[in-house]
């Protein structure tokens, strides 16, 4: 049996002071223009604090305080097995987009505005409980 690939993220899931979250709109790729909590692959070394943290500085050229751990997804792609540590985050000053197409702030009520990834579909379950 062919054993598929795995692939390990971590995702911030920001929040502001008015309760809504930030969503990133991916620029390329088999998943382009579906919305997304932005991201990235954990280097060797790294923990999922410090990728977090270097992802959010490469596409969005800002810094975050990294909270809790919301929870872990894994998720079954077509061609790979996905596990997404999602993370509660604030945001420190403002993002420049240096890799997604779109950003926008979304209130509770206009997370389904947008057309999420798969994987982040089971997130935005948790944060409408």
């Amino acid at each position: 049996m062919c054993q598929r690939k795995r692939i390990e993220v971590v995702a911030a899931i920001i929040r502001d002071d008015e309760g809504r979250i930030f969503a990133t709109q991916r620029g390329y790729g088999e998943w382009k223009d579906w919305w997304e909590f932005p991201g990235g692959k954990i280097e060797p070394g790294e923990s999922r604090q410090q990728a977090l943290q270097r992802e959010i500085r490469e596409e969005l050229a800002a810094e975050i305080e990294v909270g809790e751990l919301l929870r872990t997804i894994d998720y079954d792609y077509p061609a790979f097995h996905l596990t997404m540590h999602c993370f509660l985050c604030r945001l420190d000053g403002e993002v420049k987009l240096l890799e997604h197409e779109a950003a926008q702030w979304l209130a509770p009520n206009e997370l389904q505005s947008v057309r999420w990834l798969p994987v982040d579909e089971a997130v935005i379950a948790d944060l409408n409980k």
